[in-house]
Order: structure tokens, then C-alpha cells, then sequence
């Protein structure tokens, strides 16, 4: 790892670059950080649209997530035009979109989810042309809030997968909840803290992933994992567009639409971000258009081949902070390291097989810190009547309707998708109410 203290702002320039000896390690960093992250999303919607587990379906979902995850971050750091804010920001599968995408996916295929998510990736990318006046719109109160309401909503997702059950209770295996579930998914949660937080550099930074490991190679002893799939695999992926067709959906692509523009404002805040971090300066409008432009085309590109939706992660942000390598040709090693992935389906069955407990040990910590990102950003308002009562509002009635979907059983389709997304009327209610009540004196 380079010397910064040695050097001090010898990298703040995005263009220049550490000598590859230096520069490859740092890149494989980068993705060790957001790794598990990046698949995961794809196996919980592929769940939810009733792929079996370790199916070649599902292998092919999380093939598509590591290739366009790596597409996508090329797009950012190496650009096209007015495309990419050609900065060292890595791209990755959103876990914003994945309530919103699991419930399409589950009500009406993942068809109908893709094609949204193609739709949804154009009007994300159109949003860089404007995403400057929009701002204003969602302040710390609305994205703090939509954030925390994203992780409320998959906690018990990862509950259910750490138990050993599928995405739904009646799907579940008779071993539910037993004590070798609980055993693999707890050894996951347990070394990913103690690595995270008494180690340093790039084994602090894999935690999560290297926790995977330790629960994957326990549930192997315990006779938990079944390497069929992995021997049956290819080694080059063959890539389908519009492997389920394309179906339209008014109520899927508002729905998808919704969280694009959520996560275009965490897109600005990412690119922010980082050039504080590795340059001391703000980021400019150009580098924010850009980036916007990179994630509504990383999204559409991903989803006409079957991937889901693309962002920034804000953990690699927190690596360019941590190495003060500001250069993007290093995060550029990253995405080719995971298009080479992508590649390879073979990697994308080991994933595969992972049994469900190890899956939820890992998500136990990442969705509970999607919902602690929420409330660190809830810490920069004000808590008085006004804004708890905005909290009080969205958060009761996004995460309640998701949680008694048959509440709104008689809306017409489209409006009960939104209503029942979780997301969209956390959103919808917090902007609304942000915008109509009174400012206390």
C-alpha cells in the first residue's frame, strides 16, 4: 500500500497513477470491500422470483451482477463524453432497489422487474442533466429516512436466511431456526467483527467477505454444501439480452423510478465524498453530472443482460479517504477485475452453493448497517415536533403497508405496488410532508 504519509497528495489527482505494483493490490481492494455486497442483492431477487437456490438461473443473476458491476465502474472512472465523473468511484448492484425489485419480481416475474429496471436506468440517466435542481428535495430528513426505511425492510429478509428458510416462512425448511443454522450464520457475523474492528487495511476492509468464508468452509464440514453446480458450470459465461423478455409495468417503473432518483442524491453524496477525502476539494457540477450519467447507464446496460441495478458504494469511498489514492486507473483495475469474474460462471456457482445461513450471517450486517447509514444521516437534523413527526409518519406508513400488504389489497395494481414497496411511500410521504408542513420557529 502506498506510503501517503511519505507523500502527501502524490495521488490526489484522479489521472495520475501508483505503480502498477502498488496500483493492482490497491484494486483488489477495492473489490474485496464491496464484493459481498454486490452479489447479494441478485440472490435475494432471484429468491423472491422462485429461482431455485444454486440454480443455473440464479448463477447466471449473479454472473451478470460481478460483469456490469465491473462495466459500470468503467463507465465511471474511464468515461464516455459527458458520461462518467472519471473519478476512483465503484460501482456496484444496489441494495436500494432490492424491496422494491423483490416485490415485482415475486408479484409479476423478473421480466417485468428487468424491464423496469432498463426504463428505470434511462430516466436515471437523463436525471444527470438536472440532478443539480433536485437536490434540494432531499435533504438529510427525506434520504436519511428512505435510507433507514431500505434496511428496516431487509432485516428480516436476513433473519429468515440466517434461520435457514428461503425469502418466505412457508417456503422454509423443516431445520428452520435449528442450532447448525444459527451455528454458520453466527461464526459469519462474529469473524466479520472481530476482523473488522481489531484488524486494519485490506483484511479490515474484506471483513464482511473473508466472515463469508469462514462460515462457508464450516458449513462444508458440516455437510451443508453441495458442489454439483459448480462442476456442472461453464467457465465463459455466455451472455443473453433480455433473458426474460421484456414486459412493461407503469407501476414497476415508477416504483424503480423512485429509488433512481434516491440513489442519484447518494451518488452526488458519494462523489462529494470522495474528492474531499482524496483531494480536499468539493466535487464539481461536471463530475456530478457525470456520475449520474454513469449510474443510469451502468443500470440500463446491466439490465437489458439480466443485471440489476448499478450505484456508487460508499465503502470504496471510505477506502480513497483510508489510502488517500485518489486515482482513478487504480478503481479502473477493480472493474476489470470484476468483468474477468463476471466472466467466469464457475465463480458465480461457488457463490451459488453457499448455503442460506452463510448468506444470512453476512446480510445480518450489511442490511443493519444500510439502516445504521440512514440514522447517521437522521443525525444531522433537528429532532423537533416537526421532523419527528415526518419520521413518525413516513416510516409507520411505508414500513406498516409492506408489513400488511392486504391493507391495500383493493387499490388497482399500480398503486398497490407503490404503497406496498416499502420505499416509495417512505418517500413519496417524507418529501410531501418536508415540503407542505410549517418550519417550527
Amino acid at each position: 500500500m502506498t506510503d501517503t504519509t511519505a507523500h502527501p497528495g502524490a495521488y490526489s489527482d484522479p489521472n495520475t497513477t501508483p505503480p502498477l505494483i502498488q496500483a493492482a493490490p490497491l484494486g483488489l481492494q477495492h473489490v474485496l470491500a464491496m464484493f459481498a455486497s454486490n452479489v447479494t442483492p441478485s440472490i435475494i431477487v432471484a429468491g423472491a422470483a422462485g429461482l431455485a437456490f444454486g440454480s443455473a438461473e440464479q448463477v447466471y443473476l449473479i454472473q451478470m451482477a460481478m460483469l456490469f458491476a465491473g462495466v459500470a465502474t468503467l463507465f465511471q472512472t474511464v468515461g464516455i463524453g459527458p458520461i462518467g465523473a472519471r473519478l476512483p468511484i465503484m460501482q456496484g448492484t444496489s441494495f436500494a432497489f432490492v424491496g422494491v425489485l423483490a416485490g415485482i419480481a415475486a408479484t409479476q416475474g423478473l421480466g417485468v422487474a428487468l424491464s423496469a429496471c432498463i426504463i428505470g436506468g434511462v430516466i436515471h440517466f437523463l436525471l444527470g442533466t438536472v440532478i443539480q435542481h433536485l437536490r434540494w428535495l432531499f435533504p438529510p430528513l427525506v434520504t436519511g429516512l428512505v435510507i433507514l426505511a431500505i434496511g428496516l425492510y431487509l432485516i428480516p429478509v436476513a433473519i429468515k436466511y440466517a434461520a435457514g428458510g428461503a425469502a418466505d416462512f412457508q417456503m422454509a425448511a423443516e431445520s428452520f431456526g435449528s442450532l447448525k443454522h444459527w451455528s454458520v450464520a453466527l461464526t459469519v457475523v462474529i469473524v466479520s467483527l472481530v476482523l473488522k474492528f481489531f484488524m486494519k487495511g485490506p483484511i479490515s476492509n474484506a471483513a464482511i467477505l473473508i466472515g463469508l468464508l469462514a462460515g462457508y468452509l464450516l458449513a462444508i464440514v458440516l455437510g451443508m454444501v453441495s458442489f454439483g453446480a459448480v462442476a456442472n458450470a461453464s467457465w465463459i459465461t455466455s451472455i443473453q439480452p433480455l433473458p426474460y423478455g421484456f414486459e412493461f409495468s407503469l407501476g414497476a417503473v415508477i416504483a424503480v423510478t423512485l429509488v433512481s432518483i434516491v440513489s442519484a442524491i447518494e451518488t452526488v453524496g458519494d462523489a462529494s465524498a470522495t474528492t474531499k477525502a482524496g483531494a480536499g476539494r468539493v466535487a464539481t457540477d461536471k463530475e456530478i453530472a457525470g456520475a449520474t450519467y454513469a449510474d443510469g447507464l451502468g443500470t440500463a446496460v446491466a439490465g437489458v443482460f439480466g443485471g440489476l441495478p448499478n450505484t456508487s458504494f460508499s465503502q470504496n469511498v471510505g477506502i480513497v479517504g483510508m489510502t488517500g489514492i485518489m486515482s482513478r486507473h487504480v478503481v479502473t483495475i477493480a472493474g476489470l477485475i470484476m468483468i474477468v469474474c463476471g466472466l467466469i460462471p464457475k465463480i458465480g456457482a461457488v457463490i451459488a452453493s453457499m448455503p442460506l445461513p452463510v448468506l444470512g450471517g453476512g446480510v445480518i450486517v450489511m442490511f443493519g448497517m444500510v439502516a445504521a447509514a440512514g440514522l447517521n444521516m437522521l443525525t444531522e437534523v433537528n429532532m423537533n415536533r416537526r421532523n419527528m413527526v415526518i419520521i413518525a409518519v413516513s416510516l409507520a406508513a411505508g414500513l406498516g403497508l409492506n408489513l400488511v400488504p392486504s391493507a391495500v389489497q383493493y387499490l388497482p395494481g399500480v398503486v398497490k405496488i407503490l404503497a406496498t414497496s416499502a420505499v416509495a411511500p417512505t418517500a413519496i410521504i417524507a418529501i410531501a410532508l418536508n415540503l407542505l408542513l410549517p418550519d417550527e420557529i
